[in-house]
């Protein structure tokens, strides 16, 4: 699990339950196999020190749904992502949803206040050869992929699925409040960001 803090807000990042699916039956070398899909991963996020109606949790430039945990101005919610792509996988045509970029947007003023980026494998394409050998080298791999910086700075700009509207308002300025539309839920998990799923908005 990873914590950062921004002001008086702060925001914790763990890994989350995701179950695997087993393939069906592939010819190998050596007979017949069922690779298991364990190209997909969950994140857990928990935001605390929120004003209700203010903040929003932008993923790759998509929302995040929030849900509140009945602790005053705390909000949970998750990103289901794929991490890398094996040659036998349930989906094989999907790309790579890595690396996430998470913003936390001030829809009151349109500006991204803070922020974080997590990678799946080391950034610089290092390959370990071995486990860690204590918890001190485990921690030190860990902070290599989450950094708290990287994320989008300054006023929020639409998204590229919205790029026309970048020339449409006057003088170029973006109006506030400015954040990603929310988008329709899934019927397994409505509070997952699914970002395998296509983009639909509400």
């Amino acid at each position: 699990m990873v914590a950062s803090k921004l002001m008086i807000l702060s925001s914790s990042f763990a890994g989350a339950i995701e179950p695997w699916h087993v393939l069906g039956e592939e010819v190998t070398q050596s007979g017949t196999s069922r690779y298991v899909d364990s190209s997909v991963e969950r994140l857990q996020v928990r935001l605390s020190g929120l004003t209700e109606g203010r903040y929003v949790l932008a993923c790759n430039g998509r929302r995040v749904p929030l849900r509140a945990t009945g602790k005053k101005g705390e909000m949970v919610g998750a990103v289901r992502y794929r991490a890398w792509a094996p040659t036998s996988a349930l989906h094989p045509t999907l790309g790579v949803n890595t690396p996430l970029v998470f913003d936390l947007i001030d829809t009151w003023n349109g500006l991204s206040i803070g922020g974080c980026s997590y990678r799946v494998s080391h950034p610089g394409g290092r390959h370990y050869d071995t486990l860690p050998v204590n918890s001190n080298e485990a921690e030190a791999r860990r902070v290599n992929r989450f950094w708290d910086h990287g994320f989008t700075q300054g006023v929020l700009t639409p998204p590229p699925a919205f790029s026309a509207l970048r020339t449409f308002y006057e003088h170029e300025q973006v109006p506030r409040p400015m954040a990603p539309p929310e988008e329709e839920p899934g019927d397994e998990y409505p509070h997952t960001l699914d970002l395998r799923r296509k983009y639909t908005r509400i």
